[in-house]
């Protein structure tokens, strides 16, 4: 996976179905990501990035197991008497 795809998927857009759908604007902005800063390319994409967003959300993968949560236990203090 390149960065780029990377940086889409911490976007949260599919990156595969995205290239699919836009193979120019996909490659353009590829291209435009690896000539500038990953944070200049979100100041100068941002509004596009939200829209592409909303057009190739990334499904999140559900997880198999859930996390087992552990409690913290306060200590009992007992006053003397």
């Amino acid at each position: 996976m390149s960065e780029f795809e990377e940086y889409l998927t911490g976007k949260k857009i599919d990156s595969d179905l995205f290239k699919k759908s836009e193979p120019d604007r996909w490659e353009e902005f590829n291209t435009l990501f690896f000539q500038v800063s990953p944070k200049s390319f979100t100041m100068q994409k941002l509004f596009l990035i939200n829209q592409i967003r909303r057009k190739y959300l990334l499904e999140p993968k559900e997880e198999t197991a859930p996390k087992s949560v552990k409690k913290k236990f306060k200590p009992v203090i007992r006053k003397k008497e």
